[in-house]
């Protein structure tokens, strides 16, 4: 496997991780243009944040899967972005569109917690880190944006 930089982490990894942030910032640059007359691209920013939020919770369910005790906090921890994501949907579709996409950015903020337990137990690769803080601010950002706009 390709390591780069010391950071644990192959650069095709960082790659397609950085990568997974085109999608939110060209739905911005959108909504920015003022090409959202019926809400259809909001709606879009919000399914790709909350679809990767229920992605993050699926790569804590794999960490949890290896640990030897089975079902601890982070098998919980794991399934929580996607139960908050439905309950956001309905916020989304019988409330507000974009209060749901703030707490939804809020929850992707609040997953670097998570992400810094696994690194303190050991479980997550060197440069974890690394790569999760700006992809996790930096979707979190382009997600409050777009809510904003």
């Amino acid at each position: 496997m390709e390591q780069g930089s010391g950071t644990g982490l192959s650069g095709l990894a960082r790659l397609l991780g950085y990568a997974g942030l085109l999608p939110q910032a060209a739905l911005l640059v959108l909504i920015l243009g003022r090409h959202d007359p019926t809400g259809v691209v909001h709606g879009m920013a919000f399914f790709y944040a909350a679809l990767i939020f229920s992605f993050i919770g699926g790569i804590w369910w794999g960490f949890a899967m290896r640990r030897p005790a089975g079902l601890r906090a982070l098998v919980w921890a794991a399934v929580a972005p996607t139960l908050v994501t439905i309950v956001l949907v309905a916020l989304a579709v019988h409330g507000s569109l974009r209060w749901a996409m703030v707490a939804l950015a809020s929850g992707l903020f609040l997953t670097l917690l998570v992400d810094r337990a696994l690194v303190h137990s050991g479980e997550a690769p060197a440069g974890w880190m690394g790569l999760r803080v700006p992809l996790s601010l930096g979707l979190g950002t382009l997600t409050i944006l777009a809510a904003m706009m």
